[in-house]
């Protein structure tokens, strides 16, 4: 508490004498709040703890700084923004602070999503609560799951692949027409299955792209260095000799695993 009544004596500093502070509206720190909440998300995907720190503190002085700009209007301060939200925790978590029975993580999920949508001012509908500007990977996942917490969803997560099959067959057709609108729907169609695949199977798929992004990345400089070494570029290989360099790698890989 020492500390938290600390960084809220140094935001009034700040917002009262330093230029920049002064003039920051919540219109101007939105990009640079959205850059920090992915800042963070490297840091947890890297497993990076000093990191991590590093970026909670960096967002949570968006939060405070939030807080500061709506008190300065008078619509809400910190101690609001506190209190509403031990609220909310304390209503949508009845089998804590009430008398509902709720022993697995999936049934605390449903109550939380329709206890949402009894809340006065709540969300009218089940995506309701999926915002828009969301990455479509995870916007996916995210209606998928409200869907699921109402009960829309497989009785048999392996019935999936029936849906995945059939996307795929579909994309294949229009591939074959070569259509690009037809070809771009159908593919969205075959992803969003997979990413349902994906959730069935408790895999997150932002995570698991993330992660195929990195090994990429590892292999790929991995190539480039070992064709710098070689006194080439990589304009000037054929792909048979990235190959077996990339297999070298994939190679090292697998050994240090």
């Amino acid at each position: 508490m020492e500390a938290f009544g600390r960084l809220l004596d140094v935001m009034d500093d700040l917002r009262e004498k330093c230029p920049w502070d002064s003039k920051q509206t919540n219109e101007s720190l939105r990009a640079n709040t959205i850059e920090e909440t992915y800042e963070l998300s490297d840091a947890i995907v890297k497993n990076d703890n000093e990191n991590i720190k590093k970026e909670l503190g960096d967002l949570l002085l968006h939060v405070v700084f939030y807080a500061k700009i709506g008190s300065e209007k008078k619509a809400f301060d910190i101690a609001d923004v506190c209190d509403a939200l031990c609220k909310k925790l304390i209503y949508r978590h009845p089998h804590i602070y009430g008398n509902v029975h709720a022993d697995t993580s999936q049934k605390v999920e449903q109550n939380w999503e329709q206890l949402k949508l009894k809340e006065k001012g709540g969300n009218k509908t089940v995506l309701e609560g999926v915002p828009s500007s969301l990455p479509s990977v995870i916007k996916a996942y995210r209606i998928q799951d409200k869907a699921r917490n109402v009960g829309f969803d497989w009785e048999e997560r392996s019935q999936v692949w029936d849906k995945v099959q059939e996307e795929m067959n579909e994309l294949k057709v229009e591939i074959d027409k070569m259509d690009a609108d037809r070809m771009e729907a159908e593919f969205g169609d075959f992803f969003f299955s997979m990413i349902n695949a994906a959730r069935l199977y408790k895999i997150n798929p932002d995570n698991a792209l993330e992660r195929t992004n990195h090994k990429f990345i590892r292999r790929f400089n991995y190539l480039e260095s070992q064709t710098i070494d070689k006194g080439k570029s990589l304009k000037e290989m054929t792909l048979a000799e990235m190959d077996k360099i990339w297999d070298e790698a994939k190679a090292k890989e697998k050994n240090n695993e």
